[in-house]
């Protein structure tokens, strides 16, 4: 399929995400789209100003997409793109397309969604942070949506723990919003990824913010809303992802604070209460132990910089790791010294091995060997 085809659909006014996945599964192409013409978009159902639109494509439009498609690691993934992210693509409709700048592999790691309030009490902040860095530390990507509070404090965990963060956008990527948050955004771009369906030019209008947060909740394994008022955004995308089949997680709060209320209210509902970040992981270690399982035979180009362990004979990660720490109480830091492997590799495979039985967690965040591990 041709990328011209695909960015005269994109750039095409009227037409957006949802009503691009509408004519993409009725026409399977870009091509066969143009191709219909008037009478078949008609039979669909596209609006007047639509299909005029469609007729008569906005080159100059198109060319500054391409300009900026032309700079580095801009990108436009489209469902035919060997990124797009099969997450996001079980959501009914899917997005047809998401304009990115950074590293697109990052789109189909095992990710988690971190969101909550604009306004946070400084505890909020003081926990998204913390689990920002937890969680990216143990090998998640953290998403969130670059907005003030939560959503930033998250990304800025994530980065502080030189892990991998998404920021989900609710305007085209030509702009940052909010402004405050441009360093922010710069640095994301540079370490992770910044996404969004919206073209290039797009304003933070009101209505794009319910469509980033089914982004936001799509593209990840599970979702953590930290504080949120009954009434917010973070329980609409954390609806959005317990509708598509994803693991909804809240953190309790005071009953005295306002925004406790939603992630009480989001438990009530079934949301899974958690209290730290080993609850998280324990839901979700077999989807990252399947994950790096899956990509070790096809990670030749990555072995020595991304994951020491492949290097090892057998590639058994487990028994290299049992070994490392022998019969003595060890910690993360006493094993990354003794194999090589990064902090994040150690937690995660520490804690399968702790699923399964075969290790201890004890005091002060020393690890043993169970009996018989």
């Amino acid at each position: 399929m041709s990328q011209q085809d695909w960015l005269r659909l994109a750039c095409t006014p009227g037409i957006g995400a949802t009503l691009g996945a509408r004519l993409m599964e009725h026409y399977a192409t870009p091509a066969r789209i143009f191709a219909a013409g008037e009478a078949g978009w008609r039979e669909l159902g596209v609006p007047r100003a639509a299909r005029a639109a469609l007729a008569a494509p906005d080159q100059a439009r198109i060319d500054e997409t391409q300009r900026w498609l032309d700079r580095d690691n801009h990108h436009f993934v489209t469902s035919a793109h060997p990124d797009y992210p099969e997450a996001l693509a079980e959501l009914s409709p899917a997005p047809p397309w998401l304009y990115a700048l950074g590293d697109t592999e990052l789109l189909n790691h095992p990710a988690i969604a971190i969101v909550g309030s604009r306004n946070p009490t400084p505890g909020g902040l003081e926990t998204a942070r913390e689990f920002g860095a937890a969680l990216a530390g143990a090998g998640l990507v953290v998403v969130s949506g670059l907005a003030r509070g939560i959503d930033a404090t998250a990304h800025e965990g994530a980065l502080a723990a030189d892990g991998m963060t998404i920021a989900v956008c609710g305007t085209g990527l030509d702009r940052v919003y909010p402004a405050m948050h441009k360093d922010l955004a710069e640095r994301i771009a540079a370490r992770g990824l910044l996404v969004s369906e919206f073209a290039l030019g797009t304003q933070p209008v009101r209505g794009n913010f319910p469509r980033r947060n089914r982004i936001i909740a799509g593209l990840c394994t599970a979702t953590l809303v930290v504080e949120a008022a009954r009434e917010s955004g973070s329980l609409i995308t954390a609806r959005m992802a317990a509708a598509a089949g994803r693991d909804v997680f809240a953190l309790p709060g005071s009953i005295h604070n306002p925004l406790a209320r939603g992630c009480h209210q989001l438990i009530r509902d079934g949301a899974k209460l958690v209290e730290n970040t080993h609850h998280i992981l324990e839901d979700i270690a077999l989807v990252l132990d399947g994950f790096r399982r899956h990509r070790e035979p096809d990670a030749e180009t990555h072995k020595a910089k991304d994951d020491p362990r492949d290097s090892l004979a057998g590639n058994d990660d487990h028994a290299v790791l049992l070994a490392a720490l022998g019969h003595s109480p060890a910690r993360v830091d006493d094993l990354v010294a003794r194999t090589g492997w990064t902090a994040a590799a150690v937690s995660s495979t520490l804690l399968i091995l702790e699923l399964q039985g075969r290790v201890l967690a004890g005091p002060g965040g020393a690890y043993t060997r169970a009996s018989g591990g």
